[in-house]
């Protein structure tokens, strides 16, 4: 945080933070109300929105994003911006995004412990769509995955709307604790092996290829071939892309997504991935790179900052929209992490 206020010249007072992991559960909704003026006011569009989210959560579930799909007037659908339309009846299909208090709680408490308030808390893949996907992708039907440290995370969107979002418990540290079992060495440096010699598809790996490999309790180094490492990688990054695959089909949008997948995450900087996810998914794959950024270009052209820009790219884009102060008490931080929630939870509780 210093660095980045020195190069920026700024003092930095909140931040948006990403949320991800296995608590996060994202499902579809919809609200029909009655036009009051036969005519859609902002009032009409908030209401709408309101029906929509009126779903029974459990108590120790947060609703993190409620994302407009398409708003339907009378018989006519597919409308984007409803605003100054005539109608009776408008109704509205979202993706509602939940998961768990606590999880929130912490991260708040994270950031306020650094002398920081949270602005707001964002879905990390749909920080990522923001920095690495066009326009024409999101319209045409896209899967963006996000293969992180801890988590690998999904979206969908098919008519410039999201349509589907879902967490798997793997990511990039598992790829890691296999390379430390696998050939005997500290995770620290299997972490360095990774990132240096890494390959995820043994077919591209030279058979005479060779690492060095420390050893663990003072042992000598050892020279192994590269091609045991791919060995190694290329399972577990199947593995990752099998179940990615199977939440697709599972979601139901598997035929909808004509542009194909974008990988992006840290991990994805591996050799061979792309080539090893047009094999699972048998669509076009490309790495997803942060675009349509200014300034230091160079250190952020790396897939391992989607989340990052992507954060700044969505605060750019709700500058005000969401602001929990920083927290003294614990029942003051849950009160601020359920203020979104607050009319909604007084109607049923």
């Amino acid at each position: 945080m210093e660095e980045a206020e020195l190069m920026a010249g700024c003092e930095i007072k909140s931040v948006y933070a990403g949320i991800a992991g296995g608590h996060i559960k994202g499902f579809n909704s919809q609200g029909v109300i009655a036009i009051k003026n036969r005519e859609v006011c902002a009032e009409d569009v908030k209401r709408v929105i309101d029906a929509a989210k009126a779903i029974a959560i459990p108590m120790d579930r947060e609703v993190i994003h409620i994302l407009p799909q398409e708003f339907i007037i009378d018989d006519q659908d597919g409308i984007r911006e409803p605003l100054g339309m005539s109608g009776v009846r408008l109704e509205a299909k979202v993706h509602i995004v939940t998961g768990a208090v606590a999880s929130a709680q912490n991260i708040i408490k994270s950031c306020n412990r650094a002398g920081l308030d949270v602005a707001d808390i964002v879905l990390e893949q749909l920080a990522s769509s923001e920095a690495v996907l066009s326009a024409d992708e999101k319209e045409l039907g896209v899967a963006l995955i996000d293969v992180g440290g801890g988590t690998t995370d999904i979206a969908i969107f098919v008519d410039g709307a999201i349509k589907h979002t879902s967490v798997l418990s793997l990511g990039g540290n598992h790829l890691t604790n296999d390379i430390a079992v696998g050939l005997r060495t500290p995770m620290a440096e299997a972490e360095k092996i990774k990132q240096k010699y890494g390959c995820c598809l043994a077919s591209l790996v030279g058979k005479d290829e060779t690492i060095e490999v420390p050893s663990v309790g003072g042992r000598k180094p050892r020279v192994l071939s590269r091609q045991l490492l791919a060995e190694i990688l290329e399972p577990r990054v199947e593995e990752i892309f099998t179940l990615v695959n199977r939440e697709i089909v599972k979601s139901g949008y598997e035929d909808m997504i004509a542009s194909g997948v974008v990988i992006t995450g840290g991990s994805t900087i591996l050799e061979g991935m792309p080539e090893l996810a047009e094999q699972v998914f048998n669509l076009p794959v490309r790495r997803g790179l942060p675009q349509r950024i200014g300034g230091l270009v160079d250190v952020v052209n790396s897939p391992a900052y989607a989340t990052g820009v992507g954060l700044v790219v969505y605060g750019s884009k709700n500058v005000g929209v969401h602001e929990f102060p920083s927290a003294q008490s614990e029942e003051s931080i849950f009160r601020k992490v359920s203020g979104r929630m607050k009319e909604w939870f007084s109607e049923f509780f």
